[in-house]
């Protein structure tokens, strides 16, 4: 052990003391107009000096835990499938099966957990498109809900003074998103790695605050409220028709009215949507874009001395991950009914991109299982909810120290020469 490791812990033990003071030790009350000061539970001041024992203990012997969690087994997911599932003859028929089951589990399911899948699937939309800009093309983004806010207005804003449905709607919030995409690109050509990461960070809080302080147009901190829900061919899922001359869902097929119908179609509609996704972006994987998108990713230089054009490269995967944020703003905007400034903060992004790093960079199958867990888990512990963050980092430490490639790595291609 060396005195530098020692210096190493007292001071990781010394950040985590003044973070934690400041963020659980000490709390701001309000008494009429009076502010006041008040300390910690000695239950809270148990748990921060806890903490701050095991920072310091693991920072001290941070390579045995290395070594220890090296050490410890990690799932073979590709060995519990068996071998006669593996064939691409069967792999139609999977799909075909998982597609089946998602499209008629909402109607055995209840409310509640049709809703908690509503808005998973919208977490995979992001985690998706993300994982364009940062598991293929390996550029940082950390103002990626910017591109979610501005598909979310978009059908607010049309949909409130244009009167425009949502099928309509949909593909122009994308399209606007993917503009976004395609003008932040311009600015970010030559960056890369924490000046990236910086300046789309930069880009999110532009995005927010105009929206908080442009009042006349986006209602400022109050939001947009009653947007319209999306139809079928016409036909709404309220129990009375909002629009003149329109017809309900119960009403047409003559039964009876549920708050459930308007649920289970939303659901159903983002099962569409992620699946037109995930059929999209495997395309593009396989075309050269994509080539030249890891191409980008595994070596900038390499890449340029191969005659690719690095600012193509760069656009492209900006403005089709911003595309793809749009289709989830949209949705998410149709599904609430309500919008604020407040639902795109930068904690937004980080989720997003805990969503990416834990799945598997490049990985859809694990960025599609790691949304699962990040959107589900905090809703089994909500007696967890004030330290949901806390518990994010936490998951996130013990994956970067027991699995750092994620949940499900990417599989590359690889080409074997027979020994002779």
């Amino acid at each position: 052990m060396t005195q530098s490791k020692f210096y190493n812990a007292i001071f990781a033990a010394g950040i985590t003391f003044i973070l934690a003071c400041l963020m659980i030790g000490v709390k701001l009350n309000t008494e009429g107009t009076t502010l006041t000061v008040e300390g910690a539970t000695a239950a809270q001041w148990g748990w921060i000096i806890g903490g701050i024992t095991v920072v310091f203990f693991s920072q001290l012997f941070s390579n045995q835990i290395d070594s220890a969690f090296g050490k410890l087994p990690k799932p073979a997911v590709s060995q519990l499938v068996p071998q006669s599932l593996k064939s691409e003859a069967m792999k139609p028929w999977l799909l075909a099966g998982v597609i089946v089951i998602m499209l008629i589990w909402p109607f055995m399911a209840s409310r509640g957990a049709v809703d908690l899948a509503t808005l998973t699937l919208i977490y995979i939309m992001l985690g998706l498109g993300l994982n364009i800009v940062v598991g293929l093309a390996g550029l940082l983004d950390l103002g990626f809900v910017a591109f979610y806010a501005v598909g979310a207005y978009t059908y607010a804003l049309l949909s409130l003074y244009f009167g425009l449905s949502f099928w309509i709607c949909l593909p122009l919030s994308a399209a606007l998103a993917a503009l976004f995409g395609f003008l932040l690109g311009f600015p970010v050509l030559r960056l890369r790695g924490d000046y990236l990461a910086i300046v789309t960070l930069g880009f999110g809080e532009i995005i927010r605050i105009l929206l908080n302080n442009w009042t006349a147009v986006t209602g400022g901190p109050n939001g947009i409220s009653g947007i319209a829900k999306p139809t079928l061919f016409g036909l709404e899922f309220t129990r009375k028709a909002k629009t003149e001359g329109a017809e309900t869902f119960h009403a047409f097929f003559d039964i009876s009215y549920s708050s459930s119908y308007k649920v289970i179609f939303l659901y159903l509609i983002a099962v569409v949507l992620v699946i037109f996704l995930i059929y999209l972006i495997n395309r593009l994987i396989r075309m050269p874009i994509g080539r030249a998108w890891e191409a980008l990713r595994e070596d900038e230089i390499a890449c340029r001395s191969l005659g690719l054009n690095r600012t193509a490269i760069k656009l492209s995967a900006f403005t089709i991950g911003a595309s793809t944020a749009g289709f989830a703003g949209c949705f998410f905007a149709a599904r609430q009914g309500f919008i604020s400034p407040e639902s795109f903060i930068f904690i937004e992004s980080a989720i997003i991109l805990a969503i990416v790093v834990l799945g598997g960079m490049g990985s859809q199958v694990g960025v599609i299982l790691a949304a699962i867990v990040m959107t589900i888990l905090p809703e089994l512990a909500r007696e967890f909810a004030e330290y949901r963050m806390l518990l994010f980092g936490l998951l996130m430490v013990v994956m970067m120290r027991w699995r750092p490639e994620g949940l499900l790595p990417m599989k590359r291609p690889q080409l074997e020469l027979n020994k002779q």
